[in-house]
């Protein structure tokens, strides 16, 4: 299964949120949106300047309270992402995102964001893959 298989079923929708915007109004759009992270981008995603995830803004509150939600969101995000390709296999993404510790993962065309996709996301779309193998293997041991 291909990265681009996995937005197709989930969706491309990319949220962004401006260096100069506070970890509180970071913190305001994720509870909002349900989501886990926030391409940090001045141009709307057009390039990607971080990535801002709950851990981050956890870690950051865990060491200095609750001060640390009056920062800039630049001050605190990982600025070294990696992201991959819609053409990526998922597998692969998987390992570089377990191996990297990390839960989220910008998708890009060029430089452009085309999409966000979690470890969640990935794993599902694997289960639903072994689930479709083993269903084929057993039809087919079964004569159908």
């Amino acid at each position: 299964m291909l990265v681009q298989h996995i937005l197709s079923g989930k969706g491309s929708a990319v949220e962004t949120i401006g260096t100069d915007a506070t970890v509180l109004e970071a913190t305001e759009i994720l509870s909002n949106r349900k989501i886990g992270a926030l391409i940090v981008s001045d141009d709307a995603g057009a390039s990607i300047r971080g990535i801002l995830s709950e851990r981050d803004i956890v870690r950051e509150i865990g060491q200095r309270g609750a001060a640390a939600l009056s920062d800039n969101v630049v001050d605190i995000m990982t600025a070294k992402v990696q992201s991959c390709s819609p053409s990526d296999k998922a597998v692969e993404v998987l390992t570089r995102m377990t191996q990297g510790r990390f839960r989220h993962m910008p998708v890009t065309d060029g430089e452009r964001v085309i999409g966000v996709i979690s470890i969640g996301d990935v794993v599902k779309a694997r289960l639903g893959e072994v689930e479709s193998e083993n269903t084929a293997l057993a039809d087919m041991i079964r004569g159908y």
